[in-house]
């Protein structure tokens, strides 16, 4: 029977409730986070993180939905709740995935560096994070606020199509930032949130696009739905 306090934790957890604890027994442990703003979470978010668990040796990853993210701004996002919502429901079944509300629930403006501070102090020496991003991602990293300080404190996992090698000169101005980068190949899906928000307003279907259980939910909500309009089947 779990005591109080693992109950407090588990309803609770600081970093996601399925691996708050990795690393407490002295047991190395690789960790991968995947931010985003999941507007919604669709199979390609689901597949590049499978791809880089596997290829990397993760024990776990994270799926970190932001709030107000730096590079959204201006940009109307479904809330932080529907969000985390559909993500939950996308990733339940896999034990290998969880999802955390630390950025999500934090107010103002969410930076990476802030959020791999507060993994980093809550995680002991003996578990390694990886940040996971595709190729689009990698070329910005070098503009990322505090790039250097990001550096120290996380690997980089960076997820492209197969044939697809990002610049030898971006990743030698990586290493010089300090950041250590593993490259994944993986065949992507050619999914993006935008295009299935648009296919909702407009009443097609996003089935096979994303799973059916947030599938269920944009339908239950209407989210993403223009006024006026019908769910989709």
């Amino acid at each position: 029977m779990r005591s109080l306090e693992e109950k407090r934790r588990l309803s609770h957890p600081a970093i996601c409730a399925r691996f708050d604890d990795v690393g407490r027994d002295g047991a190395s442990a690789h960790l991968g986070i995947m931010g985003g703003t999941f507007d919604p979470p669709h199979f390609g978010h689901l597949a590049c993180a499978e791809m880089a668990a596997e290829a990397c040796g993760m024990d776990g990853v994270v799926f970190m939905v932001a709030g107000d993210p730096a590079f959204k701004q201006g940009q109307e996002l479904a809330s932080a709740a529907d969000r985390l919502n559909m993500c939950r429901l996308a990733t339940f079944d896999n034990p290998l995935f969880d999802v955390s509300a630390l950025e999500a629930e934090r107010s103002g403006i969410t930076y990476t560096v802030d959020t791999a501070r507060v993994l980093r102090a809550h995680y002991p020496a003996c578990v390694r994070l990886s940040f996971i991003v595709g190729a689009d991602a990698l070329m910005t990293l070098p503009d990322w606020k505090d790039a250097p300080d990001l550096a120290s404190l996380v690997d980089i996992v960076c997820v492209s199509r197969p044939g697809y090698l990002p610049d030898a000169e971006l990743l030698a101005r990586l290493e010089r930032i300090g950041f250590a980068v593993e490259l994944v190949t993986s065949p992507l899906l050619d999914i993006s949130s935008s295009m299935i928000r648009q296919r909702v307003r407009e009443g097609r279907t996003v089935r096979y696009l994303v799973p059916l259980s947030v599938d269920e939910y944009l339908i239950s909500t209407g989210l993403y739905r223009a006024k006026g309009g019908t769910a989709h089947d």
